[in-house]
């Protein structure tokens, strides 16, 4: 306790970091009610979503069991790990195996030639940002066994440079300045010394591209899991968790086991509530679905071909204590999707960022779960809390962090055991002083009568201003203490109950009046999106895209234009779309070099302006990935009204893998500066051919 209030008096004495975390609090806040703004029923999809997390929790192995059972008809090798040794050791092992099954490594995109029982080289391993990895230690792990592993997140990648954990569930540098960015960079990378943020975002694209091409194996979170088709949700905005699971021969995948969630349509639902929580988008630019490894053409069944990604895919799920506080009273916690919403709206965060509390998840939901996941002596964290309930009104899953902390304080704590029990250690973190004035507190509380004659005895003698608390306590130095009051609130009761009833029924009225506003601007909505294809455009164009709506005769002479005036010679192209490209050399397979891909689309989401890939025979998704620009082709009969309806449709749970793009790459890793084009393609060109009069 003593080491937390000292990182504490350190971080709020560090300008640059006060400077770094107010920037990130307010962009993070306007962002989020701008990106609420768009559902007006957020508070409907807000229980919809706790009630499922709830049933999810409370049936979790039932849904496991069924999770599994289609993780593994998909061809997916399941690993369960109770603890995080386990689980280092399983991704060693796959390392390994994965090592001895291959005498001679082929690099798939310069195809050049590796004797690996000759010319012995390190392993890599390119690692997509996951906090279950973090929770595990897993980067240290792996180092000691001389296995390199590389984060390709920005903010990951950075934090790793310095040597530090993540200061953010989200945004792991947030505790960053540009500064300090380019000064990492010069050091580390040779660079001139630089704080043009595109200039250093580039820099890291350069270096982090030659990882993906060469990586043996890729590792990654999951964000969700999907009982009912055994698919794996994995949402980034860079384009490296896409990267990490598409182009290195091996993917493993890190997974809690409470990730759940039982439908695609339950999915279409968190999709709508994670990133406008964590970003403010009301989708990430890359929600990847994967279903199985690289497929090959088997006329016997009717799965189709897919001609990429890993040949192995291997998912470990990782108790670690969740099954302990799933039988605790702690166990609303695992409702928690890990948007870091909870994050940026604590004050206390705000002030002293992630690395002040020492553990490995920060802020209130950290305050809460690190004791339980990582080490009870976390526990003090709670203590680190002004239960002002902004941490609960910010969650998107209504997790009652407030009463989640003060359970941590009583100190009932889940141990780590087969019986998954509860032991209760009061006020553990705190002093025994100060326990024992919680005690005599709790005594007089509970008799209205004493608890009146205290309070009016010691409010005749208020304590001069000059007279502190000694430091042990908190009160003085960090917060004040409040004056104690000659007349209890019963003794008000009667003065202010009028005024309330009153001010309830005004209430009631200004509630009547939001439903009529909020139907209004349903209404002028509808005015202003007025199609599908126009919503769609305008939601694309928000996000940086370009749409152009041509005829099918004329789409051939457009492109090819379009294509020439970006320089380009090559494109990457699929099946669907090779019939409009006239004049330039289309290629299928894989070229780092080339600077377009070219491809069709399953559908458009006109509420999101986004796109669904899905891929198969014909349909590399890589096309969608390597290059720095992407053009689609849509019919503006492809699209559909919402991301449910898209996930509703048999292309989607039948493909190996599949992914919803919300936009170009982008990222706002160096003080919440959005840039474009970090690992995926930095622009998105859209030609929509209307098809509204044929047929």
């Amino acid at each position: 306790m003593t080491i937390f209030r000292e990182k504490i008096r350190q971080s709020i004495a560090d300008e640059n970091l006060q400077a770094a975390l107010d920037a990130n609090a307010e962009r993070r806040r306007k962002g989020r009610e701008a990106a609420f703004a768009s559902i007006p029923d957020y508070p409907e999809r807000r229980a919809r979503a706790h009630a499922i997390k709830a049933d999810v929790v409370a049936r979790l192995d039932e849904y496991l069991a069924q999770f599994i059972a289609n993780v593994e008809k998909n061809g997916i090798l399941v690993h369960r790990a109770g603890d995080a040794a386990e689980a280092n050791k399983i991704v060693l092992d796959i390392t390994q195996y994965a090592v001895r099954s291959t005498g001679i490594q082929v690099d798939r995109y310069t195809s050049t030639q590796v004797d690996t029982q000759h010319a012995p080289r390190n392993i890599l391993i390119a690692k997509s940002k996951s906090m279950v990895s973090e929770e595990i230690n897993l980067n240290h792990a792996l180092e000691e066994h001389g296995i390199r592993v590389v984060e390709t997140d920005l903010g990951e990648y950075i934090v790793q440079l310095r040597g530090e954990r993540p200061s953010h569930i989200i945004t792991p540098a947030v505790h960053l300045r540009r500064g300090d960015v380019g000064r990492l960079f010069h050091e580390k990378l040779g660079i001139p010394y630089t704080e043009d943020i595109p200039t250093l975002t580039n820099t890291a694209r350069r270096v982090l591209r030659d990882v993906f091409l060469t990586a043996d194996i890729g590792v990654s979170g999951v964000n969700f899991g999907v009982a009912e088709t055994g698919a794996l949700c994995i949402v980034t905005n860079e384009g490296n968790g896409r990267m990490v699971t598409t182009l290195p021969p091996v993917h493993v995948a890190l997974m809690g086991i409470e990730r759940l969630v039982p439908t695609l349509d339950d999915l279409a639902l968190f999709l709508s509530l994670l990133p406008r929580s964590a970003t403010g988008q009301k989708m990430s630019v890359y929600a990847s679905l994967i279903h199985s490894p690289r497929r090959i053409a088997d006329p016997s069944t009717w799965l189709e071909a897919c001609p990429d990604g890993p040949q192995e895919r291997h998912l470990i799920l990782l108790d670690n204590g969740r099954s302990a506080i799933r039988h605790s009273p702690l166990a609303e916690s695992l409702y928690c999707i890990r948007c870091g919403a909870c994050l940026n709206a604590c004050p206390v965060f705000r002030e002293i960022g992630g690395h002040a509390y020492g553990s490995i998840y920060p802020g209130p939901i950290g305050s809460v779960i690190s004791c339980a996941l990582v080490d009870p002596k976390f526990a003090y964290l709670a203590q680190a809390s002004s239960l002002c309930g902004a941490c609960r009104e910010a969650c998107p899953v209504d997790i009652d962090l407030p009463g989640l902390l003060l359970r941590v304080r009583a100190g009932h704590l889940p141990v780590i055991s087969d019986q998954c029990s509860v032991i209760s250690g009061e006020g553990r973190g705190l002093p025994s002083v100060v326990k024992l004035g919680l005690k005599l507190y709790r005594r007089v509380a509970a008799s209205p009568r004493l608890f009146r004659l205290v309070l009016r005895t010691l409010g005749l003698f208020p304590l001069p201003q000059w007279i502190r608390l000694p430091a042990w306590t908190g009160w003085g130095y960090s917060k004040d203490f409040p004056r104690l009051t000659v007349r209890p609130f019963r003794a008000r009761w009667k003065n202010v109950k009028q005024s309330i009833k009153e001010t309830g029924k005004q209430l009631e009225r200004e509630q009547v009046g939001k439903e009529t506003s909020r139907q209004v601007e349903r209404k002028q909505v509808d005015r202003e999106t007025g199609t599908a294809v126009a919503q769609f455009t305008k939601e694309l164009t928000a996000l940086g895209g370009q749409a152009y709506l041509v005829s099918e005769q004329e789409l051939p002479a457009r492109l090819t234009e379009f294509l020439q005036s970006k320089g380009v010679e090559r494109v990457q192209a699929d099946e669907s779309v090779a019939k409009y490209i006239t004049g330039i050399l289309a290629v299928r397979e894989p070229d780092p070099t080339i600077r377009a891909g070219v491809t069709g689309v399953l559908v458009g989401i006109a509420d999101t302006g986004s796109l669904v890939l899905v891929g198969g025979r014909g349909r590399p998704l890589t096309a969608s990935l390597l290059p720095e620009i992407h053009v689609v082709v849509l019919k503006t009969s492809q699209i559909l009204p919402t991301v449910a309806d898209a996930l509703c449709r048999p292309e989607v749970r039948e493909a190996a893998a599949g992914v919803i793009v919300t936009g170009p790459s982008r990222t706002a890793d160096i003080e919440m500066t959005l840039t474009l084009g970090v690992h995926g393609p930095g622009e998105l060109h859209v030609f929509l051919i209307d098809d509204s009069t044929s047929g």
